[in-house]
């Protein structure tokens, strides 16, 4: 007994003829091929779709990092402000090539210029904080700190080429 195939049979039968069994022959390759062309178009478009989203929640995380990044630094001024006190003396520092001017006493104008103390701008308002809190805040968002004085000794230590020899206390001019 020897096995035939369902085309052999229909063949035999007389239900279908060699044009018929070649036709469907090239119509079920064309299926085939049919539906890889399918799959692979589906699949093209998934993954383009898939790098879309990608990029998009890349976008969302760059965004929602700046904000953090600008509630760290908000809150680094609000918990390090010192308060402005009831001065008469104008103490003027320069934001973008404009002269700005903030009121403060003495005490304050001396540590503002000895580099002690840093001016940050929050929401249009200039706050004093002490100068370690604006060094961190620089590191953060640089264009908060609208003044940051280094103190003279730092300086004189870094650029004094005559810093070996020392001048004599009893020196005469």
């Amino acid at each position: 007994m020897t096995i035939m195939s369902l085309q052999d049979q229909l063949l035999k039968a007389g239900l279908v003829n060699e044009k018929k069994l070649k036709k469907a022959k090239k119509s079920s390759k064309k299926s085939r091929t049919l539906k890889k062309e399918v799959k692979a178009a589906v699949d093209d478009s998934r993954s383009a779709q898939m790098e879309k989203s990608a990029q998009a929640n890349k976008v969302i995380q760059q965004e929602q990092a700046v904000k953090e990044l600008a509630a760290q630094v908000k809150q680094l001024i609000l918990m390090n402000e010192v308060a402005l006190a009831q001065g008469e003396v104008e103490y003027r520092f320069t934001v973008d090539n404009k002269v700005k001017v903030i009121v403060v006493d003495s005490k304050q104008q001396k540590q503002l210029a000895n580099g002690v103390l840093a001016i940050a701008e929050l929401d249009g308002v200039y706050k004093l904080i002490p100068a370690g809190a604006a060094e961190k805040i620089k590191q953060r968002m640089p264009e908060v700190i609208a003044l940051i004085n280094v103190k003279e000794a730092e300086i004189a230590e870094e650029d004094d080429p005559y810093a070996d020899f020392q001048i004599p206390d009893d020196l005469m001019w």
